[in-house]
């Protein structure tokens, strides 16, 4: 590897697709890479996050925070697409910054992403133990009030215990090797997808039009501001990136399944948030398990809990995806020298690296156990979206700065559309409280003293 001296050495990107060749398995296809997509975006939005935001911020007009979202979302999509089938190997965003953008933005980009990740990991962890609790009760039985929940969130709670158990679950799924957990994921997406369908048709027949009566309970800043909330919802084709090492031919491949992953979700998410708004006011719906209650307050209650069962089961596929993410971006970092070696170990036989898979195994646990949905969401937005500002931007870079390099994809609308891409996440950004900015800041400078002392002496540029 060469590259320029300083922080801003890059990774010449003729090399990247070739070096490391053979350390991750690659037993990936088309469809298991778009089952992973799937299983990354559908979910968390959908189970986890659409009732909260329709009852506490957008009301009807959740739907409108889903375009929102997914607009910008596509932009970035069509950036994803183009680097990997340019790229094809693990980090997603973080080695197409290192790759264009010099090192010190790819550290940057990684740094957040292992945060963003494991925290997108906890937040869908504790909207399944939502699910969960509601199913248990449907099913006539009583959990004691300690393990229902992280401090603060009901009379009793000390941990979300079923929460911090399924991080884990995750973790040692992951360590089984890609092929197995890929078999389980894909099996598991399918599940999830019939779940959706059942509550879009079913639903449609219990929507009431006076329910959607304003559609702006809360301005449209309320529907701005919950597009910045459910972003993280509509974009599990950044953290399936991250497996393109494991792919069979991810040139070919990884393009197609990161458009078809966000086509098919939002279509579903789309559809389902109408139906969710439609079947109950959004002051009535259950933040927590929104599809669930909205069916039980229609006299479906059988319906309800099989809802509830599809979603314990159907957003495990999420966690699935996210802790990928987050593995192989630390993998990535690890074996670039700007973390330590020992991080990027690999299993000898399954070819996984199993030391951070259980590291952030017990981290997305503990903050999933301990904080409250809403202040772990908090924590997943802002460094997805500076990376989408990154690898838009620097589509736009490498285009202009080397035209002929064999791209298997080409973004359309160049430089128009990734420019949006870029623009529209930083318009969000901007829709962000407070209190996030300061967590990332705290966050961003703890990496930068990490970079500094250890990453930018031991790169393995330098």
């Amino acid at each position: 590897m060469v590259g320029s001296g300083g922080v801003f050495r890059r990774k010449p990107v003729e090399l990247i697709a070739t070096e490391h060749e053979g350390e991750l398995a690659r037993t990936l296809g088309l469809w298991q890479l778009t089952a992973i997509g799937v299983g990354g975006i559908i979910g968390a939005g959908i189970f986890a996050l659409a009732g909260a935001v329709a009852n506490q911020t957008a009301g009807p007009a959740v739907l409108v925070s889903f375009l929102i979202a997914g607009i910008a979302s596509a932009a970035a999509a069509f950036s994803y697409a183009e680097f990997a089938g340019l790229i094809p190997k693990a980090g997603s965003a973080y080695t197409y910054g290192y790759a264009v953008l010099g090192e010190i933005v790819g550290w940057c980009i990684g740094w957040d992403l292992l945060l963003e990740y494991t925290a997108i990991v906890a937040v869908v962890a504790i909207g399944i133990s939502g699910y969960f609790g509601f199913l248990v009760e449907q099913l006539g039985f009583t959990l004691p009030a300690w393990m229902l929940g992280a401090p603060g969130t009901g009379a009793g709670h000390v941990v979300d215990l079923f929460a911090a158990i399924l991080c884990l679950f995750i973790a040692f799924l992951l360590n089984l090797g890609i092929r197995a957990a890929a078999r389980f994921e894909t099996s598991v997406v399918g599940i999830k997808v019939a779940v959706v369908l059942l509550v879009i048709v079913v639903g449609f027949f219990y929507i009431n039009p006076y329910n959607y009566i304003p559609f702006f309970p809360f301005g449209v800043s309320g529907a701005i501001t919950g597009a910045a909330t459910v972003f993280f919802a509509v974009f599990g084709y950044d953290a399936m990136s991250t497996a393109a090492e494991e792919s069979r031919d991810a040139q070919r491949h990884m393009p197609k399944a990161i458009i078809y992953s966000l086509a098919i979700s939002m279509v579903l998410y789309v559809l389902a948030t109408l139906v969710l708004t439609g079947m109950q006011n959004y002051r009535e719906i259950d933040p927590e398990s929104g599809f669930s209650s909205a069916f039980a307050s229609v006299g479906l209650p059988g319906l309800a809990s099989l809802i509830a069962a599809g979603a314990v089961v159907g957003i495990l596929t999420v966690m699935f995806t996210f802790m990928l993410g987050v593995t192989r971006v630390w993998f990535s970092m690890s074996r670039d020298g700007l973390m330590p070696q020992w991080f990027a170990k690999l299993h000898p036989v399954r070819r996984v690296p199993t030391r951070v898979t259980w590291i952030v195994g017990g981290a997305s646990a503990l903050i999933a156990g301990f904080l409250p949905i809403r202040e772990a969401a908090e924590l997943t937005n802002i460094g997805i979206l500076l990376a989408f500002v990154v690898v838009c931007v620097a589509v736009i870079v490498l285009r202009y700065r080397q035209p002929d390099l064999p791209r298997q994809f080409r973004m359309p609308g160049m430089p128009v559309v990734p420019a949006v891409g870029a623009l529209f996440s930083i318009w969000l950004i901007t829709f962000l409280n407070p209190v996030t900015w300061l967590r990332f800041a705290v966050w961003f400078v703890i990496g930068l003293i990490i970079y500094f002392a250890y990453g930018r002496r031991h790169s393995a540029l330098n």
